[in-house]
């Protein structure tokens, strides 16, 4: 196994032990020196958005490429890719925030419920029902299966720590700046826009990886994509959404309420609306999903690398002398 493949199954399996790390973790570093720059940096322009973006990601993968470079031996290029892979990951994580939903739903917690699916959507919840809860932390579970675990274990696969963190830092920026408002209506487009790029492959993959995950409803899983996916306003988030309804034997979409803004979602999927109990169904759907892209990451990444020169400690000397 060459180490990109190893590092990637070993990052996952980090991931699935452990989400995401506790404390310090490199993510929310990246955070505040994005929101740093963008105090700096921010006008209403798409050129301004754009350089807050290209110093951002390019920051980003240039460390990866720096990090590569430097640990030459298979040894220390897969516990470099593990580690990436890990702190880049969020499937754990997301799994964990969906589920409290569902408790506070099951103990009949309706505003603890409207309270912890914040931190999966950025939806107004104070008028959320029950069952628009769980719809929300299905519709995110789906999404962010493609976006926090598929598409970074593909950028992994054929591009190393660079495409690891390269994906995490446009989909990070994505998070905070690439929002319809009138903040960030041009000063995030050029995030919005790269992350959508980047998201193009993974949630592909995510959608066909719902067939084999849900072979008994993998033909309603199909039926949903082909015939709803186009509808949804992100060329993404509707491939995978819809592709998590056909398979749930669900109904999603619909209004969604950020502030003073509604959204009317197309309705993804001909079942029944989602009921608490359907959030631990998405999330095994989605474990099951994980498991497969990361056996087909690891066979991308099951290739010959380039061969390289190690000094006797496994790293290349900065000073050019071993």
């Amino acid at each position: 196994m060459t180490p990109r493949a190893a590092g990637l199954a070993l990052g996952f399996a980090a991931d699935r032990l452990l989400g995401d790390p506790r404390r310090l973790h490199p993510v929310a570093g990246f955070g505040t020196l994005a929101a740093g720059l963008e105090r700096r940096l921010h006008a209403d322009s798409r050129a301004r958005g754009g350089v807050h973006t290209v110093l951002l990601v390019g920051g980003a993968v240039g460390l990866g490429i720096a990090v590569e470079r430097a640990c030459a031996t298979p040894a220390t290029r897969t516990v470099a890719t593990a580690a990436a892979t890990w702190v880049v990951l969020g499937g754990r994580s997301l799994e964990r925030e969906a589920l409290a939903v569902q408790a506070h739903l099951d103990a009949g917690d309706l505003p603890a419920a409207r309270q912890r699916v914040t931190h999966l959507v950025g939806r107004d919840p104070s008028t959320l029902t029950s069952d628009e809860v769980a719809r929300a932390a299905v519709e995110s579970v789906a999404e962010n299966t493609s976006d926090a675990v598929v598409a970074p274990l593909v950028w992994g696969a054929v591009a190393g720590v660079p495409g690891l963190l390269g994906h995490r830092a446009a989909n990070t920026l994505d998070a905070m700046v690439g929002h319809r408002t009138p903040r960030y209506e041009r000063f995030g487009w050029s995030a919005a826009r790269l992350d959508d790029l980047l998201n193009l492959p993974g949630s592909r993959l995510a959608g066909v990886l719902v067939v084999p995950a849900s072979p008994g409803t993998a033909r309603d899983a199909l039926a949903a994509w082909r015939s709803d996916a186009r509808h949804h306003p992100s060329p993404n988030a509707g491939v995978v959404e819809a592709a998590f309804a056909g398979a749930l034997g669900l109904r999603l979409g619909g209004a969604n309420t950020y502030g003073d803004r509604v959204e009317h979602r197309a309705v993804l999927g001909g079942g029944r609306a989602p009921q608490a109990a359907d959030i631990g169904r998405s999330t095994r759907l989605a474990a099951r999903v994980g498991v497969l892209s990361t056996a087909v990451a690891t066979a991308i990444a099951l290739r010959p690398g380039r061969r390289t020169t190690a000094g006797v400690d496994g790293c290349r000397s900065r000073s050019g002398v071993r």
